[in-house]
This record gives structure tokens, sequence and C-alpha cells, in this order.
């Protein structure tokens, strides 16, 4: 696979938006959680729609094995690939190891495949004083 190369500098209007929300999240598979936190980003890209994307650490990696499968975003990186454990297909998992700089804290994050997934979006926590 050729290197990664970004495309902000011929289109650097496009849109990809890192929304950092106290919502707790989870994420199931056939009614098994696979990652739940309140500390998800929330990726909105112009062409693409809403992603959600849990911190590593957040994530159950006993019931995810790697693909070896790859794709490259022009506008966050080179992905890598999880499905379920035992299962087959590219991945229902992906995650940005070393994301362009315009969207680096995508580093340490992982999302699911939102058709295959459940993802749950919950309720918020305040975390500062309104005036």
């Amino acid at each position: 696979m050729a290197a990664a190369r970004s495309m902000y500098h011929e289109r650097p209007d496009y849109r990809v938006d890192l929304l950092a929300r106290t919502n707790l999240v989870t994420a199931r598979l056939d009614g098994v959680l696979l990652a739940r936190s309140r500390a998800c980003l929330f990726v909105d890209e112009q062409d693409h729609g809403l992603a959600v994307y849990f911190p590593e650490d957040a994530v159950d990696f006993t019931r995810l094995e790697p693909t070896g499968h790859r794709t490259v975003c022009p506008f966050k990186g080179e992905a890598r690939y999880w499905r379920a454990s035992g299962g087959d297909g590219t991945g229902i998992a992906w995650a940005y190891p070393e994301p362009f700089p315009q969207v680096g804290r995508l580093a340490g994050y992982v999302a699911f495949d939102l058709d295959a997934v459940r993802v749950t979006i919950g309720a918020g926590t305040f975390t500062g004083v309104r005036p």
C-alpha cells in the first residue's frame, strides 16, 4: 500500500471536526459489550457523517482480532481494522495509529462500523460552570 498522503493542501475547505464529549457511549455487537466510555470523540466528517471514536483503553480487545486490512483516508491517514473474534470480513472497528496532524487527536482512539455495531449515546456530564 502506498504511503498515506494528506489532501488538506488541495482541499483546505474540507471539514473533519473532532468533538470531545462526556456522554456515556457504549458499543455492542449482538448484545456483547465491546466498548464503554465517557471520553469519546465524535467525528463529523464532511462527506461521511458522524463516527464515534472510543479511547483504546475503553475497548475490549479480547472480543476483537486484527484483520490485516488497511485503508487510506486522504484526510485522516492510514487505518487498520479489527473484526469480531472468530468472525470474518474486513472488520467492524478501525483506528488511525498515526493520523495526519490536522486530526492528531485520533491517535489512541477506535471507531466502530455503525451499520454492524450498535452504538448508544447516553446523557453527558456537566463539567463547567454555567454563566
